[in-house]
């Protein structure tokens, strides 16, 4: 069985963007594959670590929406990445031989050293975070890790790194080159049009009630064209629609284009009807959740008895890496004069 390797930041609320682009792929990964699905607070602190009080919080409300979405504890491995101390030592051990280069022309470090106003990210941590990610997945010889097309460039530095890492040392088993589980991409704008994002507050988030979801639906930016309910709307520019693409059938589908094309429902009411389409498909998870919060009530510690099973599993896969990883490169045993392992 195939081994993959995934995480999410815990940086706020996941929102039904990161549903449909990752955790409903996640869903169907664990029937197929091992998976090792990963809480990556590290990369977290990359951008957070002038105010990291957040980080734990949003790490326990993210496994709760993993759990509500479908993952399964007993199917997968669910953990921490601090927790498993090996993540740190062997990024530094892959830091030492990854070229600069090959970090700064990274697309992603330029693309967010230019657009992300208000945090200094002119950091050692942010320009290496690669090689830390690199690391994540190498750990545990992950051999298929799930991707967008915007990725797969950190993906393939993890390559490189594997190769310059064989060639140097001689190896050809201690790291396994990952290669690309392609994932689709999320077709959900945010209420503004804008890609969905916590940054952004413009987010539906899984957690979300009933009451929320359908106010943030009725403030959803529509037809800038359509001013009264008599004009003709334009569907493939509306905000709405293509959420009605995402969450009802085809036949709905093609049922609101008429109404709105021919100017037979007004916004207001196309809102309404899709927030229902939306409602209804959150409710399975929206019921999962309780149940969730249910057995936390009797018992706060849930979350971290299902994280600490992880952390044992994960970590055992770490430490066997590590330590075949440090033993090529020579470091780790103490030797006496004569070359000797004492």
């Amino acid at each position: 069985m195939d081994r993959v390797l995934s995480g999410m930041r815990p940086t706020g609320p996941l929102h039904v963007g990161h549903w449909l682009g990752a955790l409903e792929n996640w869903v169907k990964l664990q029937e197929t594959h091992e998976c090792f699905f990963m809480v990556a607070d590290l990369h977290a602190l990359m951008g957070e670590y002038e105010r990291p009080a957040e980080i734990s919080k949003n790490s326990t409300a993210m496994v709760i929406d993993w759990i509500a979405c479908g993952i399964d504890p007993e199917k997968s491995v669910l953990f921490v990445q601090s927790q498993v101390p090996e993540h740190c030592e062997l990024a530094a051990l892959l830091g030492m031989i990854t070229p600069l280069g090959w970090l700064e022309r990274s697309p992603t470090y330029k693309e967010q050293l230019r657009e992300i106003v208000g945090r200094d990210l002119t950091t050692y941590g942010f320009l290496g975070y690669p090689v830390l990610q690199a690391a994540d997945i190498l750990l545990y010889r992950a051999n298929k890790v799930p991707v967008g097309e915007d990725q797969e460039a950190h993906l393939e530095l993890a390559r490189e790194i594997v190769r310059r890492f064989k060639h140097l040392y001689r190896a050809d088993r201690a790291l396994v080159e990952p290669e690309a589980l392609l994932t689709k991409e999320s077709r959900i704008l945010g209420m503004d049009r804008r890609k969905m994002s916590k940054s952004y507050g413009n987010a539906i988030n899984l957690s979300d009630p009933e009451e929320i979801v359908r106010k943030k639906v009725q403030s959803m930016i529509t037809d800038p064209a359509r001013v009264k309910a008599t004009d003709a709307g334009h569907p493939e520019v509306c905000n709405v629609y293509g959420y009605y693409q995402v969450f009802s059938s085809a036949s709905t589908v093609k049922e609101v284009h008429d109404w709105c094309t021919h100017a037979k429902k007004g916004c207001t009411d196309c809102k309404k009807t899709m927030a229902d389409f939306l409602i209804g498909r959150l409710q399975p998870m929206h019921k999962k959740r309780r149940e969730i919060l249910s057995a936390l009530e009797k018992d706060k510690d849930t979350i971290s008895k299902i994280l600490e099973e992880g952390r044992k599993k994960a970590q055992k896969i770490a430490r066997q890496t590590l330590e075949e990883v440090k033993g090529l490169m020579g470091i780790g045993a103490v030797r006496d004069f004569k070359g000797r392992d004492k």
